[in-house]
């Protein structure tokens, strides 16, 4: 009888098929540290009797609360070869937060990285009564009741057979949960989005097949994004578990740079407040050429946005064109991926918010064209891709092979396929109002035109009813309002009301460059040459807008939006109920005097 096709069951496969193979490296003392794959799947086993030691049971939940480290990885995976599933937690959750979950998810243990994310959970442990362990990672103090050390953790694995690791292996099911994904939360309590066996693994293949991966440790990534994330758990876990591709933990957010040129990943997946810090940072320093450097850094990014557009359609290119090519990235293009560490990426991506076709086309001319990925944690992840030569910008690419994608008569995209959840944990009315008939009910607005590329044009819960009727998505404008270097965040409103305002908050770098007399960051919004770029912008915006839809009136923010403000998730998704009750007084400003 063949194994059941889980990551589990892959982690011991690749282990077997390339055991002294890297499988991922992480920094210690100030070296990077290879690990094996013969030595991660022990490292899992371990954990995973362990767990049963401890009296995990079969169908049990574990939560982890940290940033991206091995132990986090180690966790998840022997939590699924135990049987059961593990819930990350953004290590940007509140005490409440995340107490809510360890709860709601009926962990039996938690995994923490630090004495900060440790205190979480202890001052909270009183509310937590199905709670039985609290494992911290390497290096951190276990101090409490019930709180273990990691090595003392591995040492109770010896309290488990490794028979009883067998049967539970050998009794998972494809449709069995294998992960539990909580939302970030935008619109009310986080759901628990249930993940089967069988959705990780499709997903995770179909991914490694439409993006054209080697099998084997050709193929590197850096872990940076939050792991409870799916998008990060495909990208860290299982599209590497299933290739044989190797991983490297990236030490922090603040390191990212100096992690990337370390360690030139082959694939780098970014959201768009990534990719647009990028941008700012180039499109200035690119900025400051002059003479004849600056005509050969033009001319190469005219070359390379050519070359790239042919790539994009799948067209062979031009010979002298690719004579040209050659010599822009040895003279130009070359050095500045080598200076960000992108010199070896084959593949950039973005997903989980849109991002400015300006910042692609960006980008694009600097030879390292993003794809955009579109889906949710509802469908595993992705559910379309851009893919090298079938690549559309302003679009989130065709679906994927195997998926059903239709458009609703309202508009919504609907998705079935092998990728579609099982459902929310304990939530079956609100599992019934998002699965309908096998169809994943995406709460996006979108369109597909001629040749079957996706395009999202809002979001369902967002669209704006004006008090004249007029059904608007705020998602085009704002990103047009975006495409200044100066905005950081923008948010029309205007539901119920006779005309559309815009609440904006400024990329404090840039506005600094237009004001630096000022020095004082508070006093940027207020400055008269910040107002007035920002409302060449609006005026540029409403240019290509009907009347209804244009901008009247905007106000700019004294700071930007934070997580830890309340008006972002952790997936840097604006939270727009608690952006327009933090800033009422704001927008109520704009509609006490005129307008049309």
């Amino acid at each position: 009888m063949a194994a059941p096709d889980t990551i589990p069951h892959r982690l011991l496969q690749q282990a077997a098929k390339a055991p002294s193979a890297i499988a991922y490296q992480s920094k210690l003392d100030g070296r990077w540290q290879p690990t094996t794959w013969q030595t991660y799947a022990e490292q899992v086993r371990t954990a995973a009797r362990a767990l049963i030691a401890l009296g995990f049971p079969r169908g049990g939940k574990v939560a982890i609360l940290g940033f991206n480290r091995p132990e986090w990885v180690i966790f998840d995976c022997a939590a699924m070869m135990a049987g059961g599933a593990a819930a990350g937690i953004y290590t940007t959750c509140s005490a409440d937060e995340v107490q809510y979950i360890v709860h709601h998810s009926e962990a039996h243990a938690v995994l923490v990285e630090d004495a900060g994310q440790l205190a979480k959970v202890m001052t909270r442990r009183d509310k937590l009564p199905l709670l039985r362990w609290v494992v911290v990672m390497r290096g951190a103090k276990a101090e409490g009741e019930g709180v273990l050390s990691w090595d003392d953790f591995n040492r109770k694995a010896e309290g488990a057979p490794q028979s009883e690791l067998d049967a539970r292996l050998d009794g998972l099911e494809p449709a069995g949960l294998a992960t539990l994904i909580y939302t970030s939360g935008t619109t009310g309590p986080p759901k628990g989005v249930m993940l089967s066996h069988a959705n990780l693994a499709w997903t995770s293949r179909v991914l490694i097949d439409v993006d054209g991966m080697t099998d084997g440790g050709a193929e590197v990534s850096l872990s940076y994004l939050p792991l409870s994330h799916i998008a990060e758990q495909m990208a860290t876990i299982h599209v590497p578990v299933t290739a044989g591709s190797m991983v490297y933990f990236a030490e922090s957010l603040d390191k990212l740079p100096e992690n990337l040129r370390d360690t030139r990943p082959t694939v780098f997946f970014g959201v768009p407040r990534i990719w647009e810090k990028f941008h700012a940072g180039l499109a200035a320093r690119l900025g400051a050429v002059t003479g004849g450097k600056r005509k050969l850094v033009d001319w190469a990014r005219r070359v390379c946005t050519e070359v790239n557009a042919h790539r994009d359609r799948g067209a062979e290119i031009p010979r002298l064109l690719a004579i040209q090519y050659a010599l822009a990235s040895k003279l130009v293009i070359g050095k500045i991926k080598a200076a960000l560490g992108l010199d070896r990426a084959r593949a950039l991506l973005s997903g989980a918010a849109p991002i400015a076709p300006d910042v692609l086309a960006f980008f694009s001319s600097l030879d390292m064209p993003i794809r955009e990925i579109y889906g949710q944690s509802e469908g595993s992840g992705p559910t379309s891709y851009n893919l090298l030569g079938r690549t559309r910008i302003g679009s989130v690419g065709p679906p994927l092979p195997g998926l059903e994608v239709k458009i609703a008569d309202d508009g919504e995209i609907l998705v079935r396929g092998p990728n579609v959840f099982v459902g929310y944990y304990k939530e079956p009315e609100a599992t019934a109002e998002t699965l309908r008939d096998g169809w994943l009910c995406s709460g996006d607005l979108g369109a597909i035109d001629k040749d079957g590329f996706l395009q999202i044009t809002g979001r369902k819960k967002e669209i704006i009813i004006t008090a004249g009727g007029k059904n608007i998505s705020p998602k085009n404008i704002e990103a047009s309002i975006k495409q200044s270097p100066l905005v950081g965040e923008a948010v029309v409103i205007g539901d119920r009301r006779k005309y559309l305002v815009a609440l904006v908050t400024l990329d404090e770098e840039a506005a600094k460059k237009l004001a630096p007399e000022l020095g004082d960051a508070s006093k940027l919004s207020s400055a008269p040459q910040v107002q007035a770029a920002i409302q060449q912008q609006i005026d540029e915006t409403n240019k290509e807008l009907a009347r209804v839809e244009q901008i009247k009136k905007f106000s700019i923010l004294a700071r930007p939006f934070g997580i830890v403000t309340g008006e972002l998730t952790p997936t840097l998704k604006v939270k727009r109920k608690v952006v327009a009750q933090m800033y009422e007084r704001e927008i109520e400003a704009m509609y006490t005097d005129g307008g049309d």
